[in-house]
């Protein structure tokens, strides 16, 4: 994706098309699809910069002045107590944050050198370009599985075997592919909590963002299922930037390169995971990370 990609269009976007997978729920396989094996079909993730971001919701100012650099194809942890910040903060990244009513952001939210703010950036390109996956997880409950894959490509206009090739590629991607590929007629809302989040995943990687937020995307899931979840973090930053909000101090330290701790809105310190957990520069962030509060 490149700027221009992200600039305001006047095209409209194509209605969603009623098309569905074979009835054996097999994808057609070309060999294109074969040889793509488990990689989606993205490019390099890309750098994100934040500069003096604040947020607020009404007069509450929730984030204060934050300066981050999340490097390119690395996964960042946000670490901080409930109500810290730092999901306000992922959410101003794709700019979900403006829409709640009352909220707003100020700042610059930078993809490689473009303000995601820029008047003549269009929003949901900006969405595209950072995927987001939710807490909980959220596939759309009447579509099949391979609808809730293919959604986000209608309704940028894609059709036809593209479509099924990407939801394959996407499938694998997310590591699902061998579980759903004989029954992707059925409902997305009937797969286990972890298999909807991997689900969930597949969906974001269809539209080939280069960004991927994660918002406590494995809080309600089991043991195995967030070892599921943590394997694939870890395949997924060799194609994109990823950014995990998490309360568990054990999956920060097991899924991330680098750990920002927040708290009171407050950007406290940013590092290298191993120096956060075994020797942060801050008496804060040793208190937190020791469990001392929090």
């Amino acid at each position: 994706m490149t700027p221009d990609d992200l600039k305001v269009s006047t095209t409209e976007p194509e209605a969603m098309s009623d098309a569905r997978p074979a009835t054996s729920g097999r994808a057609e396989e070309e060999p294109g699809v074969r040889e793509a094996g488990a990689q989606a079909a993205a490019g390099p993730g890309r750098a994100l910069s934040l500069r003096k971001l604040n947020a607020y919701y009404g007069a509450t100012h929730a984030v204060k002045d934050v300066d981050l650099e999340y490097a390119a194809n690395r996964v960042t942890a946000m670490i901080g107590p409930s109500g810290c910040g730092k999901s306000t903060l992922v959410r101003c990244i794709n700019r979900m944050h403006e829409e709640i009513p009352g909220a707003r952001a100020e700042g610059e939210v930078r993809l490689d050198d473009l303000d995601v703010y820029a008047p003549s950036v269009d929003v949901v390109a900006v969405r595209r370009a950072i995927g987001m996956v939710f807490q909980k997880p959220n596939p759309f409950p009447t579509m099949s599985i391979f609808d809730n894959v293919a959604a986000g490509m209608r309704l940028t206009g894609a059709r036809g075997s593209g479509v099924r090739d990407r939801v394959e590629q996407s499938l694998r991607g997310a590591g699902l592919w061998e579980e759903v590929k004989d029954r992707l007629a059925a409902p997305g809302i009937g797969l286990s909590g972890g298999q909807q989040q991997r689900l969930c995943i597949a969906r974001t990687i269809a539209v080939e963002p280069e960004v991927i937020l994660m918002d406590e995307p494995c809080s309600a899931l089991d043991p195995i299922a967030t070892l599921k979840i943590e394997e694939l973090i870890h395949d997924l930053k060799q194609r994109y930037t990823i950014v995990i909000v998490t309360h568990n101090m054990q999956q920060a330290a097991r899924v991330a390169d680098t750990t920002a701790f927040m708290l009171h809105g407050e950007m406290v310190e940013h590092g290298a995971t191993d120096k956060i957990f075994s020797k942060p520069d801050d008496v804060r962030t040793e208190d937190y990370v020791t469990g001392k509060f929090g």
